[in-house]
């Protein structure tokens, strides 16, 4: 642990946004039946007094939800805010508590529109704070740790999870239960962090924070995601080119491959102006372009690495910026 004096340590604002992290039962045993969002954050902090050694600590209660309940008006109040503490020159980076289910989007999201190459860390609990073991505290001291670490800037957004660094655009929650619920399959993990030591083995090479083309706007177009599976039907999609969305993702099996009467509905979706992007409900590997035989001639975008709900992300900033030709969408995608 650091045991500098407080004024040289960094100064680190820890967000909180509720999750399991902040959840509590009655019984010590039982880690699914409590509820989300209940503990403060000055609660959170209370309980691993060590983050006094470390950093030098900014409290902030943004939200206290269950991340399953995660939305866009929250999603903007948190980028905003993240970008007016970064840049404070007071404050060295943010960590942001948050829960699992809908970790992985946020991070995405902060990844591409915060404008800041100060560490933004956000990190979570598998069993609420309090449950036997809970997993919650070693979390919250990693993360604070990483957002303090020269080496994570210019990093873009990580994700602190079980002695584990991941990247924002990478990592995925692969379990239900596990403490170990975050991975990152395609590539692998950044680095790792224990007992107070950071070390990372590689860096982020697509364009993130400061380099990306995205902002958070008044606006979120609409976008949504469907499942392509065996008896498919198109109503789902009719609904949703009806209700006027923007644009739809597919959660297409294997290599983003779609049911004929799915495609069918998604081909008629983008004649009709609606961005179509291919992406797989496999849990890992990438959706392959497939040329002027495919995707081309139906106008569809291919999502690379990026799950479902990832590439949803990423296409609502897309959308946002005024882009909607399958060319330049393509170009996106391409590039973050």
């Amino acid at each position: 642990m650091n045991t500098s004096t407080s004024s040289s340590l960094p100064s680190i604002a820890v967000l909180a946004t509720g999750g399991t992290i902040a959840g509590a039962a009655v019984d010590v045993m039982n880690t699914s039946g409590y509820q989300a969002g209940v503990v403060g954050v000055d609660q959170l902090l209370a309980a691993v007094p060590a983050l006094s050694t470390v950093v030098r600590i900014a409290p902030d209660q943004v939200a206290s939800v269950d991340s399953k309940d995660m939305a866009m008006p929250l999603w903007t109040t948190l980028a905003q805010r993240i970008n007016t503490l970064l840049a404070a020159d007071d404050i060295d980076g943010v960590v942001v508590t948050h829960g699992t289910d809908t970790l992985e989007e946020t991070a995405h999201l902060l990844h591409l529109t915060i404008r800041s190459d100060k560490p933004v860390v956000l990190t979570a609990a598998m069993r609420p704070s309090s449950a036997l073991s809970a997993d919650g505290p070693l979390n919250l001291v990693n993360a604070v740790i990483v957002a303090g670490h020269a080496r994570s800037r210019g990093q873009g957004v990580l994700v602190a999870f079980n002695n584990r660094i991941h990247s924002a655009r990478d990592v995925v929650k692969t379990s239900t239960y596990a403490v170990d619920a975050f991975q990152s399959p395609e590539i692998g993990v950044l680095g790792w962090v224990q007992d107070g030591r950071v070390e990372f083995q590689r860096e982020v090479v697509r364009p993130h924070t400061l380099t990306s083309a995205f902002s958070i706007g008044a606006t979120w177009p609409h976008v949504e995601v469907v499942t392509s599976y065996a008896g498919v039907s198109r109503i789902a999609v009719d609904a949703l080119v009806g209700a006027g969305v923007r644009g739809i993702v597919v959660a297409g099996t294997g290599n983003g491959s779609i049911h004929t009467t799915l495609q069918q509905a998604l081909t008629d979706a983008a004649s009709q102006g609606v961005a179509v992007v291919r992406s797989s409900r496999v849990g890992s590997g990438h959706v392959m372009r497939n040329g002027a035989a495919a995707d081309d001639a139906l106008g569809f975008v291919t999502a690379g690495s990026l799950n479902p709900y990832k590439a949803r992300v990423l296409l609502m900033l897309a959308l946002a910026t005024g882009e909607s030709s399958a060319a330049g969408l393509q170009k996106i995608f391409d590039t973050y």
